[in-house]
């Protein structure tokens, strides 16, 4: 494994320093929760190794936020966070002589982690002008002998587009055809505007999907995600994977996450109102920003614009303005290995007045190299 730092996290506001920033749109998440929120009593717990697959409890609960009979407890492994979900996927299923089929632009460790492993890898690149939708065909054009692996996001990070349910669908008889397997990160699953999709792991035993409680919850700092597999030899696999990176995982944090899970309903009715009027200011300042245009989000809580940009124009000095003059911070298309006229705005993280002047900040810093 040869490992190398992700731009966005070299380049994330801890690594930067939050003291720098007042209009933090750089954030993939709704706004991060207090211990105070959760009536939950620890000083009974005793600090013993967990369950290996995680708390009975926890992932019976996950199990029934997976929307479908197909889902029980027994199909879901806790891991650490997402992150950690993806990183035993990968390191489980690749080698240097086996081939992954991923989109891009995507969340970094769904990227970089099979380059650490230095497997084949072929990227279906989203376009902005057909609207970030996924080419079915070039997925299964680029399928060789030796994929072991489809990747792909639902809702997708960093532009909100979402797949149908007959593409992941259709996408899964592609993974049946060529003898291989399909990973489905959908960490926004809760975070869509509509009635969220079951699981993608319910569609058949070939699918593997991939969440957390950070993004649509606010508690990453709980360092909670899990996966979820019908194929008990392929669970069986991934368990191992996580015994030897970690034997299992907090038992507080996993006590925690109960809490959380168990108030699921109450508090994303109560998040998607935030999340709908903060879009809303989003989608009315595009409509008045000449300079921006932008595929509007299905699902999640970012979208990924891009600037129209006017000859001359030096998007490094945009960034340092808008930090340094503005106090406004966005995750720059590097981030995503695109060009840097993109960007990616986080909505929900900010108050309603952070992201006001946020997105009035961008339009500023836009005009000051007339």
């Amino acid at each position: 494994m040869k490992y190398r730092r992700m731009l966005i996290e070299v380049e994330s506001p801890e690594e930067l320093g939050y003291g720098r920033i007042r209009n933090n749109l750089s954030e993939s998440s709704i706004a991060d929760r207090t211990l105070g929120e959760f009536t939950v009593d620890l000083s009974s717990v005793t600090l013993l190794y967990g369950e290996h697959r995680g708390d009975p409890r926890l992932r019976e609960l996950i199990a029934l936020q997976g929307g479908s009979a197909a889902i029980g407890a027994e199909q879901v492994l806790v891991t650490a966070g997402a992150a950690g979900a993806l990183f035993i996927v990968a390191t489980t299923l690749l080698e240097r002589e086996s081939h992954l089929v991923v989109v891009r632009p995507n969340y970094a460790t769904n990227l970089e982690t099979p380059r650490a492993i230095g497997c084949g890898v072929s990227h279906i690149d989203l376009a902005f002008d057909t609207g970030f939708r996924l080419d079915l065909a070039a997925v299964e054009q680029a399928i060789t002998p030796a994929t072991r692996l489809i990747s792909v996001t639902c809702p997708h990070n960093p532009t909100g587009t979402m797949l149908s349910w007959d593409e992941l669908l259709q996408l899964d008889r592609i993974a049946e055809r060529h003898g291989c397997l399909l990973l489905v990160d959908e960490t926004y699953r809760d975070l869509t505007y509509g009635m969220p999709y079951p699981t993608a792991a319910s569609i058949s035993p070939r699918v593997i999907a991939v969440s957390s409680l950070s993004k649509a919850f606010g508690t990453p700092g709980l360092r909670l995600g899990w996966l979820i597999a019908q194929d008990r030899a392929l669970l069986n696999a991934f368990l191992a994977a996580k015994e030897q990176i970690g034997i299992c995982g907090s038992v507080v944090d996993e006590l925690l996450g109960i809490a959380v899970l168990e108030s699921r309903e109450a508090w994303l009715a109560e998040s998607r109102i935030k999340n709908v009027r903060h879009l809303g200011i989003v989608r009315e300042w595009m409509a008045g920003e000449p300079m921006m245009e932008w595929v509007e989000p299905a699902g999640g809580v970012v979208c990924f614009p891009r600037m129209k940009l006017r000859p001359g124009f030096d998007t490094d000095r945009f960034y340092r303005s808008l930090l340094q003059n503005h106090g406004t911070y966005v995750g720059p298309g590097h981030w995503f290995e695109m060009p840097k006229w993109y960007m990616r705005i986080g909505f929900a993280w900010p108050t309603e007045q952070q992201l006001k002047d946020g997105l009035a900040g961008i339009s500023a810093a836009l005009r000051e190299q007339n």
